[in-house]
């Protein structure tokens, strides 16, 4: 039996693969979610030998070619998956997977309380309370639908590629739009971050950024805040070990 678990994680855009030992994430793979079919993902993960395959998934018509290819091998996070964390919660099937997988790394390799930040189509908060039990969250728009409905939406405004800000003081259309992604959104996200602490009780309670646009994000902004682009697949790597130790 091979020492080695497939860890697969399906968000809106892109689903991202990692090879890993219960310890280590070895190698990882992307592809575009909505070209997932049982003969992609036997190309996507050709070469690779492992026993178990954990998966989460935000996208539920993707689920079927995984459970195609994997059978009796593939574990699927959910609700009622053991976590090594409690959720205390009043609808916990209504919780995404993703979000607790992202609280499980949260606990195991963090610490409690806490409090994730998921940088992706949607940005999402995630909480955990100091006897390490998932009690809710923040959704926001994401920083590229909010830009990308900037520019659908209106009959002037360019679609923008995200980059750095000169200056907040924009002096084109595209640096007042960038200027306006990048400051307004870091105070968006700063002033959730405050009221969640404040709510929790615990000033320096621990905080996880992850997600397509953290490291840009996070970059600019002085709260103390680790980037853990792997964030997702440390979740699942460590439900494996709980589920189907190597």
């Amino acid at each position: 039996m091979s020492s080695q678990r497939l860890l697969i994680d399906v968000g809106n855009g892109r689903t991202k693969f990692g090879l890993a030992t219960s310890d280590a994430i070895l190698e990882r793979r992307e592809h575009a979610t909505r070209e997932l079919s049982p003969d992609a993902v036997r190309d996507i993960t050709r070469g690779w030998n492992f026993s178990t395959a954990v998966l989460c998934s935000v996208v539920p018509k993707a689920v079927p070619a995984f459970r195609e290819v994997f059978g009796a091998q593939l574990i699927e996070l959910r609700y009622d998956t053991p976590l090594g964390i409690g959720i205390r919660y009043p609808k916990p099937e209504s919780i995404g997977p993703d979000r607790l997988a992202n609280a499980v790394a949260l606990a195991h390799m963090h610490g409690a309380p806490g409090i994730v930040i998921d940088f992706g189509t949607a940005v999402t908060f995630d909480i955990l309370s100091a006897d390490k039990f998932y009690i809710g969250g923040v959704i926001a728009p994401g920083l590229r639908l909010m830009t990308d409905y900037l520019h659908e939406r209106t009959a002037l405004l360019p679609r923008v590629d995200l980059h750095e800000p000169i200056s907040v003081i924009g002096q084109s259309t595209e640096a007042a739009i960038l200027a306006g992604a990048a400051f307004g959104y870091r105070g968006m996200v700063k002033g959730i971050l405050e009221a969640l602490k404040q709510e929790l009780g615990d000033k320096h309670a621990h905080v996880v950024a992850t997600g397509g646009d953290a490291e840009w994000i996070i970059s600019g902004m002085s709260e103390r805040i680790v980037v853990d682009p792997d964030l997702t697949l440390h979740g699942l790597r460590l439900v494996g070990n709980l589920r189907a130790p190597l």
